[in-house]
């Protein structure tokens, strides 16, 4: 099962490395990681994308990762009411002959052409990871040449409903 889960850590050389590690040891496979300044200086949150294959793996991985010297908070966010970004940027192949179309393709997704070329669009679209799929499969018959992605960055909503009751906002 994937699940998402967030880590306060002190900003600190080396924090990374050590939660990494731990992951790498027990064998999680870590699908997407993220880490960034918060509100508050010297402190980072990461987001981990992770796939579990059980409730009690997921019950030691949060309790190793609590442990760890400088992790601050560690919880598993994955049933709740989150809120989920991630932004891709990618250069898709655009001769002349095809550039409304791509173009027509990058509007509704409320993405934003960055730089072109003669033969090629470099765009930046953010949003839910499934949108950013959505997005990289409609442009992928065109080709892609290039494409990098950040990984999903999470928090929890401040009002938290049932999942059927979140509405999806692209």
């Amino acid at each position: 099962m994937k699940r998402i889960i967030t880590t306060t850590v002190i900003n600190q050389s080396g924090v990374l490395n050590r939660v990494t590690g731990l992951l790498m040891k027990r064998q999680f496979n870590i699908e997407s990681i993220t880490v960034g300044h918060t509100e508050q200086p010297g402190i980072s949150k990461m987001t981990f994308v992770v796939h579990v294959e059980d409730q009690r793996k997921l019950e030691q991985l949060l309790k190793q990762l609590q442990k760890q010297i400088d992790v601050l908070k560690v919880n598993d966010i994955s049933d709740k009411a989150i809120v989920t970004r991630e932004l891709a940027l990618i250069k898709i192949l655009s001769p002349p002959a095809v550039r409304s179309e791509i173009t027509s393709i990058i509007e509704p997704f409320r993405a934003t052409v960055i730089d072109m070329s003669k033969n090629v669009i470099t765009v930046q679209v953010t949003g839910d990871p499934e949108k950013v799929e959505a997005f990289i499969d409609l442009v992928k018959p065109y080709g892609i040449k290039e494409m990098t992605r950040t990984g999903a960055t999470s928090f929890v909503r401040e009002n938290q409903k049932t999942p059927s009751q979140q509405l999806s906002i692209l």
